[in-house]
């Protein structure tokens, strides 16, 4: 029989071997991650140099420094890469839109809400070049144009809500109609901001500024924020 001793000190034992094991499952968990993040980040180039299509998992394989069977212990193929590219930046992007797109952007003066609202995503675009070619390409994988659009849904909804914060009698249809111009003018002056670097990308960002400021300037023209 034991003795309360023994019981306590095999408690002890088998409580440290717990701790052990949960210790290194972590840690390998970790490392994991990591390499994910490693594998990600390799995609993100390969895909902007090539394009999704003419990429390989062997490309992306020599980009992160490891062999393709390395590689496929994470990730099947090259659209499951894509996917959790699409995600993760598809996250991030929500994040700076939210802070783009904030409620407390509503009622600055015009030239100032353009300032606040853009600068996060045009930031966001430039450190992430990956996220335009792989998430609004013309052979995007049919996960991420799906999450793509939900995301565009609710960017659209977004902007009408700020718009209806500056001209709160304004008609649903003239918002929705103010805020598709509003995309497709952030889409358009971006691929002229991607294009370009140094000052010449300066200077589309304000022209970009400028465009928009012209087009919202005469419809706020009775709000006094517009000033």
């Amino acid at each position: 029989m034991e003795t309360a001793t023994e019981t306590a000190t095999g408690a002890v034992t088998e409580a440290a071997g717990r701790q052990h094991q949960e210790g290194r499952q972590r840690r390998r968990q970790a490392r994991g991650e990591r390499r994910i993040a490693q594998l990600l980040d390799a995609a993100a180039a390969v895909f902007c140099r090539t394009g999704y299509t003419a990429a390989s998992t062997n490309a992306i394989a020599r980009e992160a420094g490891v062999s393709p069977g390395t590689l496929y212990q994470f990730f099947p193929n090259k659209e499951a890469i894509a996917i959790g590219l699409g995600d993760h930046l598809l996250r991030q992007w929500q994040e700076s839109q939210g802070r783009a797109l904030a409620g407390e952007n509503i009622g600055l003066p015009l030239a100032e809400m353009l300032d606040a609202a853009l600068d996060p995503l045009i930031a966001f675009n430039l450190e992430n070049p990956a996220f335009g070619v792989l998430l609004h390409g013309p052979d995007t994988p049919g996960p991420i144009a799906q999450e793509c659009s939900a995301v565009h849904d609710a960017s659209l909804t977004r902007i009408e809500e700020m718009i209806a914060g500056y001209l709160p009698d304004g008609l649903p249809d003239e918002r929705t109609r103010t805020a598709n111009m509003l995309l497709a003018l952030f889409k358009a002056g971006l691929d002229l901001i991607m294009s370009h670097e140094g000052a010449e990308r300066q200077a589309y960002i304000a022209e970009l500024k400028t465009a928009m400021f012209r087009y919202l300037k005469p419809l706020l023209d009775g709000n006094t924020s517009a000033d």
